[in-house]
C-alpha cells in the first residue's frame, strides 16, 4: 500500500522540500512552533498536543474545512510518535488494504506490545463496512485511529466508531493567520519564494488572504500563481492587486449542496428571515445561490416558510413566494436571483404567525392519537334514501340562511366538542381574522343562550 506521506519515506523520496513540489506543500509546517491557528487545540499545555508530545494519542476525528492542518498535523503526530504509523485515503484505498493493516497491527500488538496509529485522510468517503473493519481494533487496542474529514461526523462516521474517540473541531484560519502564512511563505530561502527576488504589496497581500477564506493551502497556491502570472523584470516579479484580482477571477465559495454547509446556510437564511432581518436573509441567500444551490430548493423553501412563519399575518406572503417560484422556473438563472431576493426580503420584513403551523401541528396529534372520530352525522351528505333514513344530513343548517351566515352548529366530532386549533396573533392581518373569529363566537354564544 502506498503512502500517504510518501516523502517522509527514504526508499521514495530524501526528507526536505523539492523546488518542483507545490508551494503549499514546501511550506507545510514541520513542527508546533511552525503550526499557524487552532491554538485552542494546539497551544501549549492544551491536552490534545500534550497527548501528542507524550505520545499518548487515543483515537481522533479531525474536523474542519479544507486547509486548516488536519493533514499536517498528523504529519506532525508522524514524525513525534515512536508508534508505528500507517497512512492512506480513504479516496483511494478499500477494504482489502484496511484489513491488511488491521491484521499487521494486531501481529505487532501482539508480538512486541507496540501500537499501530492508522491517519486516515477524508474517511466521510468510507463506507459504513470500511468504517465497520476498524472497530475491533479501535476496541482491542491495536490501533489509534485518526480520522480527517471536512463533513460533519455526526453524518459521515459510524455511530460506534465516533462514540470511541475524540472529535476536535478545526476553524477556518483568520485573515491575519493566513497573511502570516504567506509573509512566511515570501521570506524563507529553503522552502519557500525568498530566493526568487518576489515582491508583494500589502493591498495583494491582503487580497490573497481574503480570497482563500480561511484555506492555508488555497492562499499558498494563489500566492504561488500571482507570482508565476507576474512578468519577470530585471529587479524581479513584482505582484499588484490587479494581477491578484486575474488570478482569483472567481473565487468558488466552499460549499457542499449535500453535506453540512447546506444545511447550515438553510438554516441560517431562515432564522434570519423568522426573525425579521432583511439584511442578513439576502446575504445568506447571495451566498446559497452564489455557490450553486439549486434555485427551486431554495424556492421551495421560502413557499414553506411563507406558510410556517408568516401564514395568515400576511396572506399574500404565500402568493409571492409561488410567484418567485414560478419566475426562476420560467427564465431561469442567473435571472431568478432577483425574484428569490424579492420573495425573500419580503417575507423578512412581513409580520410574522406560526399559527396556522401550530394549528395544523395539534390537529395532526389528535388525528394521530385518538380513535379516528367519525363525521357527525349532520354534516354528512345524504344523496340516497337509505342515508337520509339513518339520519344522514340530519340538523344541518345552510349558513347563507343564517343571520351573519353564522349558524348555531358544531363541526367538530362531540370527542373534540370545543376543542380549539387556530389561535390567531395580535399582527398583521390575523389581528382581523382575530376580530372575527371572535365576534363569531359571541354571536353563537347568544343564540345558545
Amino acid at each position: 500500500m502506498s503512502s500517504l506521506f510518501p516523502e517522509d519515506d527514504p526508499a521514495v523520496a530524501p526528507r526536505g522540500p523539492e523546488k518542483t513540489s507545490p508551494l503549499a506543500q514546501r511550506m507545510r509546517p514541520r513542527t508546533f512552533a511552525e503550526f499557524v491557528g487552532q491554538e485552542e487545540l494546539l497551544a501549549p499545555g492544551k491536552p490534545l498536543r500534550e497527548a501528542i508530545e507524550r505520545d499518548l494519542l487515543q483515537s481522533i476525528i479531525l474536523w474542519g474545512p479544507p486547509g486548516t492542518g488536519k493533514t499536517t498535523l498528523a504529519r506532525i503526530i508522524a514524525d513525534m510518535t515512536r508508534a508505528r504509523f500507517v497512512a492512506f485515503s480513504a479516496v483511494l484505498a478499500g477494504i482489502k488494504e484496511i484489513r491488511e493493516v488491521m491484521t499487521e497491527a494486531e501481529r505487532l500488538r501482539r508480538t512486541t506490545g507496540r501500537r499501530t496509529i492508522v491517519f486516515i485522510d477524508e474517511i466521510h468517503r468510507f463506507n459504513k463496512a470500511q468504517q465497520d473493519a476498524f472497530l475491533p481494533r479501535v476496541e482491542a487496542g491495536d490501533i489509534v485511529l485518526i480520522g480527517a474529514t471536512t463533513e460533519n461526523p455526526s453524518f459521515e462516521v459510524n455511530a460506534a466508531l465516533l462514540s470511541r474517540s475524540k472529535v476536535f473541531v478545526l476553524h477556518a484560519l483568520t485573515t491575519a493567520d493566513v497573511e502570516g502564512l504567506l509573509r512566511r511563505a515570501l521570506e524563507d530561502r529553503e522552502r519557500g519564494l525568498g530566493a526568487d527576488a518576489v515582491a508583494v504589496d500589502e493591498e495583494a497581500l491582503h487580497a490573497i488572504a481574503m480570497s482563500a477564506n480561511g484555506d492555508a493551502r488555497s492562499a499558498l497556491n494563489l500566492l504561488e500563481l500571482s507570482v508565476a502570472a507576474a512578468p519577470a523584470a530585471e529587479e524581479g516579479r513584482r505582484v499588484d492587486v490587479v494581477r491578484v484580482e486575474q488570478a482569483i477571477q472567481r473565487r468558488a465559495l466552499l460549499y457542499d449542496k449535500s453535506g453540512e454547509e447546506h444545511y447550515n446556510l438553510i438554516s441560517a437564511l431562515h432564522k434570519s428571515m423568522r426573525n425579521s432581518d432583511a439584511d442578513a436573509t439576502v446575504y445568506w441567500l447571495a451566498r446559497m445561490v452564489e455557490a450553486g444551490e439549486d434555485p427551486l430548493y431554495i424556492a421551495r423553501r421560502l413557499v414553506r416558510f411563507a406558510s410556517e412563519d408568516v401564514g395568515n399575518a400576511d396572506p399574500q406572503a404565500l402568493t409571492v413566494a409561488v410567484a418567485a417560484k414560478d419566475a426562476v422556473h420560467f427564465i431561469g438563472m442567473p435571472e431568478g436571483n432577483t425574484a428569490l431576493a424579492q420573495a425573500a426580503i419580503y417575507l423578512a420584513t412581513a409580520p410574522k404567525s406560526n399559527a396556522v403551523y401550530e394549528a395544523y401541528a395539534h390537529a395532526a396529534e389528535d388525528a394521530h392519537r385518538d380513535v379516528a372520530q367519525p363525521v357527525p352525522l349532520h354534516l354528512r351528505n345524504a344523496p340516497t334514501k337509505l342515508m337520509k333514513d339513518l339520519a344522514y344530513g340530519k340538523g344541518y343548517k345552510y349558513a347563507h340562511d343564517e343571520d351573519d351566515a353564522i349558524a348555531d352548529m358544531s363541526c367538530l366530532p362531540s370527542a373534540l366538542e370545543g376543542r380549539t386549533y387556530y389561535e390567531p396573533r395580535d399582527r398583521g392581518f390575523e389581528k382581523e381574522i382575530k376580530r372575527r373569529l371572535d365576534g363569531w363566537a359571541d354571536i353563537k354564544k347568544k343564540r345558545r343562550g
